[in-house]
């Protein structure tokens, strides 16, 4: 394995710059949610089957999953895999193609949509959740077919849409297909610390809540003709996000970070001009829940603060479950795709790995409801969904080795 690791070494040194430039084009291309305001991801999606079909790849396929809102009415998914010397089963590998929106550009210093090369990093939106996985996912696969190394079990790739929103379109529809088999095992590239080391196995429950409050209208000179639906929706926000907390308020060391959390996120505009009573006030919580709770106990508890406010103040308020996922048990630590990345982690770069939970969120969690063993695993920086988003051009190259040497000795 030592010649081997220098062989993979070299040829990903050799190699890097062609990804790093095949890597920004990609970036380049939107591909962003239609529920986000964008067009989806069909155009980089095009983009990512040539660039496989270049490589070689033979067996390379797309699973469009109809949308009408988006552009050419699909989700595309892409699947690509590499023969290996046992195709009784396959190591995916797992990245998604959506990127979220920009968020406030005053807060970016570059175009966000135009990917920067400066200083060994890639600045973009979506350079590092999740493209910094799809570059080293296209590298690890140059490098095993320059040197004509062939993995011991077939290795999948898998470049899946709808990520950043919920997988309908994406990682659930090839669930359903069957995609996945018994004995399959799979690293989704999702999620990672700054030296590697973090092997995430376990995620929480995963909950988002949309709340309309509903008062009523007004002129602003005249509040007592109204029922101020903006100031009982700030209220409710608030009792909410204490209340949560604090019965909900074990901790799980496992997880990073080891509490449930509930944090109040997208708000909706209510009214066009300062002096109006708004009638109607929307919000939404995102709450990541640990395991050991369940997720009816939360709205149980959400909706009983909910129907003291409608009492207290006179209003309406309805509670939507926009998105929500019981999270499955967690992959083994004995599982052998745990036991052997973290084997490749210690012999390509003298990493010992750290077994971990996060808040949830990532393929991984499809999987494992579907008993295939999966571990979440990059090297990141932690710049997802930030303003002058960006990922190390070391690290595609490092991952990349990693990758390729699993595939030898999974």
């Amino acid at each position: 394995m030592k010649e081997i690791l220098e062989h993979v070494r070299t040829t990903s040194w050799e190699l890097l710059d062609e990804i790093v430039k095949t890597f920004v084009e990609v970036l380049r291309i939107p591909a962003i949610s239609p529920s986000a305001g964008g067009r989806g991801e069909l155009r980089r999606a095009e983009r990512l089957q040539f660039i496989l079909s270049e490589l070689g790849i033979e067996r390379v396929r797309r699973v469009d999953v109809p949308d009408e809102r988006a552009e050419g009415g699909v989700r595309p998914n892409i699947i690509a895999v590499l023969e290996g010397e046992d195709s009784s089963k396959t190591l995916w590998l797992i990245a998604h193609i959506d990127t979220v929106p920009e968020g406030d550009v005053r807060l970016w210093e570059t175009d966000p949509f135009e990917p920067i090369v400066r200083n060994g990093r890639i600045y973009a939106r979506g350079a590092e959740d999740n493209g910094q996985a799809i570059a080293s996912m296209l590298l690890a696969a140059r490098i095993l077919m320059e040197l004509g190394l062939r993995p011991r079990v077939d290795l999948g790739f898998v470049f899946v849409s709808d990520e950043e929103a919920g997988n309908k379109y994406g990682l659930e529809q090839l669930v359903r297909m069957g995609i996945f088999k018994e004995g399959d095992e799979a690293v989704v590239l999702d999620y990672g610390s700054p030296d590697g080391s973090e092997m995430e196995i376990a995620e929480k429950h995963m909950l988002w809540l949309k709340f309309m409050v509903r008062g009523v209208q007004a002129h602003a000179a005249f509040p007592h003709h109204g029922v101020n639906a903006h100031r009982i929706g700030a209220r409710l926000l608030l009792t909410l996000d204490e209340i949560l907390h604090e019965k909900f308020h074990e901790h799980d060391e496992l997880y990073i970070p080891p509490a449930s959390t509930f944090e109040p996120t997208k708000k909706e505009s209510n009214v066009e001009n300062v002096n109006t009573i708004p009638g109607i006030d929307v919000f939404y919580f995102d709450c990541r829940v640990l395991p050991k709770y369940s997720l009816d106990d939360v709205l149980s508890t959400v909706r009983e603060v909910c129907g003291r406010f409608e009492s207290m103040y006179g209003v309406r308020i309805e509670v939507e479950e926009v998105f929500r996922w019981d999270s499955p048990p967690p992959t083994p630590p004995s599982a052998n795709v745990v036991r052997k990345l973290s084997e490749a982690l210690k012999i390509s770069r003298g990493v010992n790995a750290r077994l971990i939970g996060i808040g949830g969120g990532t393929c991984a969690a499809l999987l494992r409801a579907q008993n295939i063993p999966a571990v979440v695993w990059s090297t990141l920086d932690g710049m997802a969904h930030k303003p002058n988003e960006y990922c190390k051009i070391e690290n595609i190259r490092k991952d990349a080795e990693t990758l390729a040497v699993l595939s030898l000795i999974i």
